[in-house]
């Protein structure tokens, strides 16, 4: 079965929250690529909609919008992205990548919020701003 830790960016407070999808939650984002909708209602934020901005797998490698499928590829990559800084002008390098479909191989997603439901996050979660 699939679980993930799932980040849930929000822009407007710019605070991020950290969750466990597992079994049918998780389900849920499978198939699913970069830039795709998904109902917050998977990771406990009801009337909330979230979007799939990246992620990573379980050795680090991320997902890469460029890349299509859920499979590893080398890419030749240059200039700064996601997964590569290069050190001095010109360098290009080869890097592995995982492609921008979420699998069961994928252990962490990154989301932002896209719209935000009636209740604030902080209310859904319990959290009091002392």
């Amino acid at each position: 079965m699939a679980s993930f830790t799932i980040v849930v960016g929000d822009p407007e407070s710019g605070a991020s929250h950290q969750f466990e999808a597992e079994d049918q939650d998780a389900n849920r984002f499978i198939g699913k690529s970069i830039g795709d909708i998904v109902d917050g209602s998977a990771v406990g934020l009801d009337g909330y909609t979230l979007e799939i901005t990246g992620g990573s797998d379980d050795a680090g490698r991320p997902l890469n919008g460029t890349v299509a499928g859920a499979n590893l590829k080398e890419v030749l990559m240059k200039g700064r992205q996601t997964g590569y800084k290069p050190r001095r002008d010109g360098e290009r390098r080869r890097i592995t990548v995982r492609g921008r479909e979420v699998s069961d191989a994928v252990a962490q997603i990154n989301t932002s919020v896209a719209e935000y439901g009636e209740t604030s996050i902080d209310d859904l979660l319990g959290e009091d701003d002392e």
